[in-house]
């Protein structure tokens, strides 16, 4: 019965196993249905239900057909797309209704086990944790509460799962058995919860923490007088402590580091129905990346959920669900946290939530909801959950983070100043945690570093959770078959949000974005730093020392691999540091012999057992880290031998060719490269062509009528085409011919009668310096109008034949990486085909940059193509290399729309704007990561590159001793 979607309401006719017997209690539950139901057995009403995120329990004993009867239990059930619950569910997400989650049929005794509440106090010095478990007896059909007792023994025990078998693999439960927990009759149960109150006491317990998640079972039985077992519950629970300090967070009573995400419930297929497979492929995946905590956005979710992150560690905030955005625009309508008429659904959903999920360790705090403004209802929320489970903290953002409804600051995507500031704050005790931040819509997560740099060095910050975890699309077939990733509005869905759902650091599918790579770097748990000849290695656990971990080195130099090794360590405790000598250390010796201008060293931590989530092996930290040079750095100069070639224009061509090796032709009239081949193979087929263009991601779309996009367009920098102002030799020799072309960048389609000079945007100075050996070096001045506004980049833009597919760089990947997202891609060389450089988001826009580039050479499948690379005293370079074109890319809404081109588009940018990420619907690249409208110099090297010959080789013969 599950995934069932429906329109407006539909009947769903169920038939019942007919098995079931007068002396026992018939309980029909249904874990969630989307908004609202009703549900007839036998033709009778036995209830009616919302709240699309909790469960609804209704006993059936009385409307059953027991068995041996001819009669068949028929059971209806009728779904309400939309209710008056709708308007407390107002999320950011697919509104897809139905029965959504498991139904499930139970049979109980006459008296049985209503719920438990599990609850462990630990001692100050984390000795002894004393033991209550709460127990509610359903008697209502046999006995009052006092003849429970005089007829009935609860019980409970503690079990350590860790020992439930023996070493021969059976099972021995009193081998494992840790505590009897007794009844205490002397006792009264706490707010909402009538019942009976077992204590007991666990003597050095190990505790439960998302690095180390132990769990005991426990199991709460009933019997009758006679010791004959009537019910049992059994569960799985952790002896852990959440508590204040001021300005901090604590488990058990260590300020912990929040590095979350936040996760909505999605199945590409099956839309808001969950299968245990994708969620635990979710929890793989965080613990793989270094995420050791989850946000429930924005509704209380899956009960197996929970199970599973208990059991593999993860701190969670759990949320009712309670989201009112239509109420921003009914201002005639008093909003719900403002109404009393709202309070008791309101409370309704908190409590559900609270008595549904209260026994798992992961809950370290309760949020109150999300985006529903601030009101009193909240402070009756608030304090109904303080006062009913005062072993957890409470949170909420609404009403600007800070309210007395909630024990953590905790902003939604709060800049990097502001949280500073707040830090700073001496009447602020409360710690600061972003509920969302780096909003990963797209091609986004720029910044992400920043946040982190100073999250690790301030007290106070005890880090964030990233909007979000998965990209909300659905798989949809098409009329031929394929199948593609869906949006709001493909399905003819009104209302939707298009593609503000698609903001996750994962497809729907569960593959990667890049982004998350840079996640795993930022949230890696072992920190590697390198100033004044030391090298500090530090543990930022704070429960495991290094005992588990292998720990190695790499060196390289210019690329170049130096030597390698294991790095020998002693253990490091959590929380500490351990410094190695930089004369001292292993790669000490190759720096020294080595001639290379720049060197780089990577620190590796692996794994050395296998875990839950990943093999032994596992890499869970890796920094790279660059050493001091030994020589000054001077610019780069081409140290070729002479060699003579062949200079000649022929009407507007300049054609300059060296026998039959190669051969260069240039177009007077557009100032660019016609044709360049080597040994007869076509390698460049149009170019070199200034570009400030980029095709725009979500986040530069972000802000209306002020985005980067609108601001561009307004600019017409989208539009731009070049007008060769002049071209000519400047000067010619037997060995090089320099060629000085004057670009102006117009809008197309401007007014002819404008003057020139009111038309140009910008002005390149291009100058080719063409030698005998086939170099090409290429000067840029760049001079933009100072009228215009940031660019997308500045750089050069050329097409290459289809063939020369394959690509290798020495700078920072191997995956796509830019400015103001770069921290986790090391400077190495790497290989890739144009094909895989490509990322596949789901509405296309700029994608596949790779940072910090030195050269890069593109060839064919015989080894013939071109290299390209630093020149001069220029920065290294943002590069990518493409099928599909800038104005493709602007074009499709949907990656399966793009359409391959006949070459291969390349950009080698001197600069390239940074992606941002604080949000999306603002301008919110950072300052550094700008590119003004300043003027811009560059040079670019450019040569044919054969089978006999190598990127590494070439770049070296540039290189000033």
């Amino acid at each position: 019965m599950e995934g069932l979607l429906t329109d407006q309401y539909s009947i769903k006719p169920v038939l019942l196993i007919s098995c079931m017997h007068r002396s026992r209690r018939i309980l029909l539950h249904f874990e969630a249905v989307d908004s609202a139901f009703c549900a007839w057995l036998n033709g009778v009403l036995i209830g009616y239900s919302q709240d699309s995120r909790l469960p609804a329990e209704f006993e059936i004993t009385d409307y059953c057909y027991p068995s041996g009867m001819d009669k068949k239990n028929v059971l209806a059930v009728q779904v309400f797309r939309w209710s008056d619950g709708s308007y407390l569910e107002d999320q950011d997400h697919w509104w897809l209704s139905g029965i959504h989650r498991d139904v499930l049929l139970l049979s109980k005794p006459q008296v049985f086990i209503a719920d438990y509440f599990f609850k462990s106090t630990l001692a100050e010095d984390f000795s002894f944790a004393d033991i209550q478990v709460e127990v509610k007896i359903d008697n209502s059909r046999d006995t009052s509460k006092d003849s429970v007792l005089a007829n009935y023994v609860i019980e409970a025990a503690l079990f350590d799962t860790a020992r439930w078998y023996s070493s021969d693999r059976c099972a021995d439960l009193q081998l494992s058995k840790m505590d009897s927990i007794k009844l205490n009759l002397s006792s009264s149960t706490s707010q909402g919860f009538h019942g009976y109150l077992l204590v007991g006491r666990l003597d050095m317990p190990w505790l439960w923490s998302a690095e180390k998640p132990y769990l005991y079972t426990l199991a709460v039985t009933l019997k009758d007088a006679s010791g004959n077992l009537l019910d049992c519950e059994s569960c799985l629970v952790g002896i852990r402590q959440v508590s204040k300090a001021p300005k901090q967070l604590l488990v058990n009573g260590h300020p912990i580091i929040i590095r979350g995400v936040n996760r909505h419930e999605h199945h590409p297929r099956l839309g808001k129905t969950n299968i245990e497979s994708c969620m635990v492929k979710d929890l793989v995946l965080m613990k793989q990346y270094n995420i050791n905590a989850v946000r429930n956005s924005h509704y209380p979710q899956h009960p197996r959920w929970y199970e599973l992150c208990d059991l593999f560690g993860m701190y969670m905030i759990d949320e009712a669900n309670i989201e009112t955005h239509g109420f921003d625009l009914s201002g005639h309508v008093k909003h719900p946290t403002l109404e009393p008429s709202w309070a008791t659904a309101m409370m309704d959903r908190v409590i559900g939530m609270v008595e549904r999920d209260k026994n798992h360790a992961c809950i370290i705090s309760w949020s109150l909801g999300n985006e529903a403004g601030y009101g009193p209802n909240h402070s009756a929320l608030a304090g109904w959950v303080r006062g009913k489970d005062p072993s957890r903290l409470v949170h909420y953002e609404g009403g600007g983070s800070r309210t007395s409804s909630t024990d953590i600051v905790c902003p939604m995507y709060m800049r990097v100043p502001d949280m500073s500031r707040i830090s700073r704050d001496s009447n602020e005790t409360r710690p600061l945690i972003l509920c969302e931040y780096s909003h990963a819509m797209g091609n986004s997560n720029g910044n992400l570093h920043e946040y982190w740099e100073i999250i690790d060095s301030t007290f106070g910050l005890q880090g964030g959770f990233i909007w979000e975890w998965v990209d909300q699309a659905l798989l949809k077939d098409n009329a031929d078959g394929s199948k593609h990733w869906a949006y709001g509005g493909d399905f003819g869905d009104v209302p939707n949000d298009l593609n503000f759902c698609l903001n996750g650091l994962i497809w729907p599918d569960r593959t990667p974005h890049p982004a998350l790579h840079e996640v795993k770097y930022v949230y890696q748990p072992i920190k590697v730093s390198f100033s004044k000849e030391t090298l500090r290695i530090t543990n930022t656990h704070f429960f495991k020392a290094t005992q588990g971990l292998e720990f190695s080195w790499d060196a390289h130099g210019d690329g170049c691999k130096l030597g390698s090794g294991i790095l020998s360590l002693p253990f490091i405790g959590p929380q500490k540091s351990y410094d190695i000598d930089w004369q001292s250390a292993p790669w000490y010796p190759l720096w020294t012999s080595s001639s290379a201008e720049e060197y780089f060293l990577t620190i590796t931590a692996k794994l050395l057992h296998s875990t839950r989530w990943v093999e032994a092996g596992h890499v869970i930290s890796s920094t790279q880290v660059q050493l001091p040079s030994k020589r000054e750095i001077v610019p780069h100069v081409i140290q070729t031998k002479d060699a003579t070639f062949v200079s000649e224009t022929l009407g507007d061509k300049i054609r300059v060719s060296r026998h039959s090796f190669w051969e260069i032709i240039l177009s007077v009239q557009t100032g660019t490269v016609e044709s360049w081949k080597v040994e007869g193979v076509p390698l460049m087929t149009k170019g070199i062509f200034p570009c400030f263009w980029r095709a725009p991601t979500d986040n530069d779309k972000g802000g209306g009528a002020s985005s980067y996009f609108s601001l561009w367009k307004r600019a017409r920098i989208d539009n731009l085409h070049y007008i060769t102002k002049s071209c000519s030799i400047q000067n010619k020799t037997d060995h090089f011919v320099k060629i000085a072309v004057a670009f102006l960048g117009v809008p197309k389609n401007e007014e002819v009668s404008l003057p020139r000079w009111k038309k140009t945007k910008i002005e390149v100075d291009v100058i080719y310096t063409i030698y005998g050996s086939g170099d090409i070096v290429v000067e840029c001045n760049v001079r933009p109008s100072s009228n215009l506004p940031s660019l997308p980049r500045v750089g050069v833009e050329f097409h290459l034949d289809k063939s020369m597919d394959q690509i290798k760089w020495y700078g920072r990947g191997p995956f796509e990486c830019y400015p103001d997202r770069k921290a986790a891609a090391h400077v190495a060389v790497y290989e890739q085909k144009v094909d895989d450089m490509h990322v596949p988001y789901i509405v296309p826009g700029e994608c596949s940059g790779r940072a910090d580039v030195r050269w890069v050479t593109f060839q064919n499948k015989d080894g013939f193509g071109i290299y390209a690379s630093v020149y001069g005293s220029s920065t290294p370079m943002q590069i990518n290399a493409s099928y599909y074109t800038t104005a493709e890319l602007d074009r499709a809404t949907h990656n399966e729309d793009l359409i391959k081109g006949d070459d291969i588009e390349v950009h080698l940018d001197h600069k390239h704007m940074g992606l941002g990420g604080d949000d999306s619907w603002s301008p919110c690249v950072h300052h550094e990561y700008l590119v003004h409208a300043y003027p811009y110099s560059f040079s670019i090297r450019l040569c044919p590159i054969t089978p006999a010959t190598s990127g590494e080789v070439m770049y070296k013969t540039q290189l000033q001793n």
